[in-house]
């Protein structure tokens, strides 16, 4: 064979590969068998080999795993991926609806429906009709690249082709997406799953060899495609189904997406589309009825506003589209006993009972412990060890005790007293006046130090990449940290005899601390754990106060001053740092090196004025126009009141615009706005 012929087999190996793959992954048809297409595989491999010039990214050759990354780099999405607010009955969904409606007055409504996939949701980018990038969601704006674990998924197409003709009224659509696939970027999000029936195989294949197995498809599907060796991922049978075409070709509807996507050769469910209410509830009842003969794990549906202009005009509220939300089914429930219930002290000394359960599976989940919450909620239900109870997953996620069945008790059942005393110190309990939960007062108790320890190295605090809570107890039990300081004075020798951890593992932690030294005033004081101090409070104290040593002077006086900081939050913070104790954690941490940065030096030309934002603005993001308000001396809120100053008016505005109309706020245009922060 001549380099020219071994050209064109190449090409056309990798032409009826691509065709086979599209016919199985999409259209679940077999022309050929599955050995018939390993061999084709096999000889264009060894083409390539012969011929490593004709080697190209799309070659299905190249979903075989790459060498192991060291980290994944960070990818910034040009579209928002935001989560979809969760709904769990029909009488919730009536009054979406309704909400929609008041929002979009005179519109008519109408929508798509379609499964939703319990997976792990990835966007793709192709570029010239090739697969380029692929990344997580992360926190919605900024994910991580997986591109190289996303390769070796088989329902994944390497290269853009159209694979069938779109419907006639589509023909404009068609035409643009043939221009992109020679010149031009495609971007596509969906779910990476497992089907029940890999899964329950790929489980007792790891049983069968003594290594532990997961507990849902789910968390497979995420662990895999998280993986820094590409390799582990090209083992394990994962799928993708595609439901989203964030580019637009001039699709009208979600319902036209769905018929563009199976074209360019992915996966997808056919979905419904439904002109009313009423239907939306018939296919949710009705895919309720067939779920569990389903091949994946599905936790509800997803009701889609289908007019794509309307959905965008209906905006976003928090992290959400106003226009899409899941209709869960019914929590799922099973029988089980309460083998034990056990206290479990938080980091601000909280004690919880947990129920732990004889092991039972509720929604494809294996569950052995639910909390119960306090003492109140255990003698609301009557539990008692022993105790026959219905346990349902709140939302499919939340394990929960829910019902006792009293009928079903032997009389050797055990009335579970709560203890006055700490279960792991010995300290006497308080419960302070007018709240339900009992608590440790000892700012020593092992317990809520390793809790507060566990808070210490979490991501919105000093986020110390490979420091989680299970190394964090391995060095506790090891006695190489009782308190935060002590991580940062951890040498690689401490850390290379202890199990799991070899030469490279004990460097890479350190290097990992090392860099987590400098840290941003916010998350240093989110990183203290005090009470009622969340991430957004932590934010508003570095802004007021810009470094550590005026907020521990703050009186309670000043700190209500701030957005957000009522009496009770205030004390809070007040009462942390009168503590000797909290004071030389403070010390102690930065004795080690902690340099806290100070936040960007505010401004006077805003200073007091509260700005709300609604719809989209095309200049900057909007925690980027938040953060520009922050830094004139002017305080960004989420909602709307007669003390907002002015209500800032982006593209597709939300019923914010109506209550500000109401309130006689001013409002003013993204023009404006952009004038003033000059």
């Amino acid at each position: 064979m001549t380099k020219s012929e071994a050209k064109k087999r190449i090409e056309k190996l990798k032409k009826v590969i691509a065709h086979h793959r599209y016919l199985y992954h999409v259209l679940d048809k077999q022309e050929i068998s599955p050995d018939a297409l390993d061999s084709l595989k096999h000889e264009l491999y060894l083409l390539e080999q012969k011929y490593p010039e004709f080697i190209t990214p799309d070659s299905p050759t190249q979903r075989v795993g790459g060498k192991p990354l060291d980290k994944f780099e960070k990818v910034r999405h040009s579209v928002p991926m935001l989560s979809i607010e969760d709904i769990f009955s029909e009488d919730e969904l009536r009054d979406w609806v309704e909400y929609l409606k008041k929002l979009a007055p005179g519109e008519k409504i109408d929508f798509f429906c379609e499964l939703k996939i319990d997976g792990f949701a990835i966007t793709l980018i192709y570029k010239n009709g090739v697969f380029v990038k692929g990344a997580t969601r992360g926190d919605g704006r900024v994910g991580e690249d997986v591109t190289q674990n996303l390769k070796t998924i088989e329902s994944i197409p390497l290269s853009l082709s159209l694979h069938h003709p779109l419907p006639l009224e589509m023909k404009d659509i068609e035409e643009r997406l043939k221009k992109l696939i020679k010149k031009g970027e495609i971007e596509i999000r969906g779910e990476v799953y497992m089907t029940k029936k890999d899964f329950e195989k790929f489980n007792k294949e790891r049983e069968r060899k003594g290594e532990p197995t997961f507990s849902n498809p789910r968390n497979l599907a995420a662990g895999s495609i998280r993986q820094l060796d590409p390799k582990l991922a090209a083992s394990r049978p994962l799928r993708f189904l595609a439901y989203d075409l964030i580019t637009d070709v001039g699709q009208v509807t979600h319902s036209q997406e769905h018929k563009i996507l199976p074209a360019l050769g992915f996966k997808t469910d056919p979905g419904k589309e439904c002109k009313t209410i009423d239907e939306v509830v018939d296919f949710w009842r009705e895919v309720s009825k067939k779920r569990d003969t389903l091949p994946f794990q599905i936790d509800g549906i997803v009701v889609n506003v289908n007019n794509n202009a309307l959905f965008q005009k209906l905006g976003v509220a928090g992290k959400s589209p106003r226009g899409v939300r899941a209709l869960k089914f019914s929590p799922q429930q099973a029988t089980t006993r309460i083998l034990d219930i056990k206290l479990q002290v938080g980091r601000t000394g909280a004690i919880t009972p947990v129920a732990f359960l004889k092991p039972v599976q509720v929604g494809g989940t294996t569950i052995t412990r639910a909390t119960l919450h306090n003492e109140d909620q255990i003698k609301r239900l009557g539990v008692k060890i022993g105790d026959t109870v219905i346990v349902e997953r709140a939302g499919d996620v939340i394990p929960a005790v829910v019902k006792v069945l009293p009928e079903l008790r032997t009389g050797k059942e055990k009335t579970f007293r709560m203890p006055r005393f700490c279960p792991v110190c010995k300290t006497k309990l308080t419960k302070p006046q007018g709240e339900v939960v009992w608590r440790c007062p000892n700012p020593n108790c092992p317990a809520r130090k390793r809790e507060f320890l566990h808070h210490f190295v979490s991501k919105k605090a000093f986020d110390i990449e490979g420091l989680g809570p299970k190394i964090v107890d391995q060095l506790v039990e090891e006695n190489l940290i009782s308190q935060p300081s002590d991580i940062f004075t951890l040498k690689e020798g401490d850390l290379i005899p202890l199990e799991r951890f070899a030469e490279k593992s004990a460097k890479n932690l350190v290097s990992a601390i090392q860099k987590s030294k400098k840290i941003p005033l916010a998350r240093f004081i989110y990183s203290l754990g005090i009470r009622h101090v969340g991430e957004e409070t932590a934010i508003n104290l570095a802004q007021y106060f810009g470094d550590i040593e005026k907020l521990k002077k703050a009186s309670k006086e000043e700190l209500e001053k701030i957005p957000d900081i009522g009496p009770e939050v205030a004390d809070s913070i007040y009462k942390f740092f009168r503590s000797p104790d909290n004071i030389q954690l403070i010390e102690n941490l930065l004795k080690v090196g902690i340099k806290i940065i100070p936040p960007e030096k505010f401004g006077t030309k805003l200073k007091g004025k509260k700005f709300v934002l609604t719809g989209t603005l095309e200049s900057m993001t909007r925690a980027e126009a938040e953060r520009r308000i922050r830094l004139l001396g002017g305080h960004p809120s989420s909602s709307i009141s007669k003390e907002t100053d002015f209500l800032v008016v982006g593209k597709n505005p939300g019923s914010k615009l109506d209550k500000a109309k109401k309130l006689g706020v001013k409002i003013i245009t993204e023009k404006e706005f952009l004038t003033l922060i000059k």
